[in-house]
Parts: C-alpha cells; sequence; structure tokens
C-alpha cells in the first residue's frame, strides 16, 4: 500500500511541478490552441500539458520499481510512450487519422508481443481482434472526450480511482502502480486545466490518457467471478467517454458529417445548450462517470443474470439518452 501511496504523490508532485516549465515551452515554441468559431476558449490556450501528465505518471512508476520494471510494465510503458509521441506530433504538425491510428496500432503491437490482451474464453483470433478494437475505440474516445476544461483529465480521474480500487481489492500490483500514479498526474494537472483552463493537454495526453485506460481495463481480473460476467466491468468504467462518441459518431453521420469533423456537439456542449454553465456541465458528467463506476463495482459481484439484467437496463438508459439528445439538437437546430 505504501508503495500506491507513494506513486500517488510522486505523480502528482512531478506534474504540478513540471506544468509551470511545460507552459512556458509551450508558449516559447507557439504550440497553442488557437481561438475559432467551434472552441470555447477566446484567447491562444498552450497545448502540451499532457505531456506534464506522461512524464508524472511514467516517472512515478519507474520510481516504485526502483528502475527494474517487470517485463509487462516495460511492454505498458514502451507501448504508451509510441502513442504519446504520436500525439505530440500530431499537436507540432497535425496528422491525418491514419497516422493517429498507425501509431495506436504500434502500440497495439508492443502490448501484444509482451503477453496484454484481451483474455475471453474465446478463440484467440477473436481475443487479439476485440483487443485491438478496444485500445482503438477507448483512445480515441477520451481524445474525442477533451472538449471542454477539466472534462478529460476529471472523467480519467473518476475512471482511475475505481479501478485502482478494484486493483487493490484483488491484489493486482501492476495495475495499481499504473492507476496510483495516472490518478496522482491527472488530479495535478486538474489544478490547471479546471475551469477556466491555464492550458490544454493537447493530443499527447488525451491519446496517452485513452490508451492507458483502455491497457487497465484489459489486465483487470476478477479471479471469483465468471469472465461471461466481468467483462462489462471496464465497459462500465469507461462508459461515459463511450457514450459520448457514440452520440457524436452517430449524430454526424446523421448530417452527412464525417465523424473525424471537430464540432460542439458533443455532450457536454449539449448541456450548455440545456441550459447548465461550462463547469455544470463538467460536474454533471463527473456524477454520471462516479455512477458507472458503482455500477462496474456491483458488476464484479454479480451473477449472470444479475450482471446481464444491469447490462441491459444501463444499455436501454443509454440508448434513450441518446434518442433525446439528438432530439433536443434536432430541435435546437431547427430554430
Amino acid at each position: 500500500m505504501i508503495a500506491f501511496i507513494a506513486a500517488f504523490f510522486i505523480a502528482l508532485a512531478l506534474t504540478l511541478a513540471g506544468l509551470p516549465w511545460v507552459r512556458r515551452a509551450a508558449l516559447a515554441l507557439d504550440l497553442v490552441d488557437a481561438p475559432a468559431q467551434r472552441k470555447l476558449h477566446r484567447t491562444p490556450m498552450p497545448l502540451l500539458g499532457g505531456a506534464a501528465i506522461f512524464l508524472g505518471a511514467i516517472a512515478a512508476v519507474l520510481i516504485i520499481y526502483r528502475g527494474e520494471p517487470e517485463p509487462t510494465v516495460i511492454g505498458v510503458l514502451l507501448a504508451t510512450t509510441v502513442v504519446a509521441l504520436t500525439g505530440l506530433i500530431d499537436d507540432y504538425r497535425p496528422l491525418p487519422a491514419w497516422a493517429k491510428l498507425a501509431g495506436q496500432f504500434i502500440g497495439f503491437l508492443i502490448l501484444v508481443r509482451f503477453g496484454i490482451r484481451v483474455r475471453l474464453p474465446l478463440p484467440e483470433p477473436f481475443d487479439y481482434a476485440i483487443t485491438l478494437l478496444w485500445l482503438l475505440g477507448i483512445t480515441n474516445a477520451i481524445n474525442f472526450l477533451d472538449n471542454m476544461d477539466g472534462l478529460s483529465a476529471g472523467i480519467a480521474a473518476v475512471t482511475t480511482s475505481f479501478i485502482l480500487l478494484l486493483a487493490l481489492t484483488n491484489g493486482q500490483f501492476l495495475v495499481s502502480a499504473l492507476a496510483a500514479a495516472l490518478l496522482g498526474a491527472c488530479l495535478g494537472f486538474l489544478r490547471y486545466n479546471f475551469p477556466p483552463a491555464r492550458i490544454f493537454m493537447g493530443d499527447v495526453g488525451s491519446l496517452f490518457l485513452g490508451f492507458l485506460l483502455a491497457v487497465m481495463g484489459i489486465q483487470l481480473r476478477f479471479p471469483e467471478n465468471s469472465n461471461f460476467v466481468t467483462w462489462m466491468v471496464p465497459v462500465f468504467l469507461l462508459g461515459l467517454p463511450i457514450f459520448d462518441m457514440t452520440l457524436v459518431v452517430v449524430s454526424r453521420l446523421r448530417r452527412g458529417l464525417s465523424p473525424n469533423t471537430a464540432g460542439r456537439d458533443h455532450t457536454s456542449h449539449r448541456l450548455v445548450r440545456l441550459g447548465f454553465s461550462s463547469r455544470e456541465a463538467v460536474l454533471i458528467l463527473y456524477l454520471f462517470s462516479g455512477i458507472l463506476g458503482m455500477m462496474a463495482l456491483y458488476i464484479t459481484q454479480a451473477s449472470l443474470v444479475e450482471g446481464y439484467l444491469v447490462g441491459g437496463i444501463a444499455a436501454i438508459l443509454a440508448l434513450g439518452a441518446l434518442v433525446w439528445l439528438e432530439r433536443k439538437w434536432k430541435e435546437s437546430e431547427a430554430t
């Protein structure tokens, strides 16, 4: 337990200490997010905050492993580094979507090389395909979610808190160390990113967060329950970014737009259109992420019937929310 507490505070301290320097470097290098009609900020905002998250979390993990991490840790660190570097390049010079996906695919290959993948009671090719789909989906869902001050890092912090609790409960040292370090780094970043933000994480941060959250979801194990039930746990934990990406993709396809088109049609933006302030919208989404986390805790102990009953009800509610939000969007377009 002391090691995990140390990882948390090391990552928190390093991120807090590093952010002012990273902010100055971003401004000096003109790595800023310029104001635009589809964006909420009115002045150029320095990027690269995600670099501080990445360095704080990775350094904390290496420190508690005393510079001699086990092979699985090396695999995770190498894969997340490749994905973070892809995001850093994209922040400096925007990459086409295929290039960013290629970086994530290389991360997937590294994980597979180190034996990190989904392990469901299915033929191996299906496990590999699900692993790739999960990694790409969650990584880009967190990237999509990075659309309002404090949102992506805050949701990552909430989700990571539940991952840390589950990993500690099941004696998973690796996942616990990664979760403790990431939680500290996210909270440190929120000191500068919670509304009103003074720095953005950029793609280097959102891609790193999404990929690492996806990896930790894969690595969670629940030996006291069946895989036929517990596969839903990471889906619930990351249910909010999954919902947001699904809503945005469906909405844009309905309007004849590319899903990769930037816009102010995310769940957070729709809450603002309903009359909430940006800060209130972010806090509401934190709350829903926490509710989904508590449902994930329940699923770990649920029977087959209970698990699928809760999963089915959650899916129906999510579909209803998606339809309602899209109907509200169409009504606002008509006025």
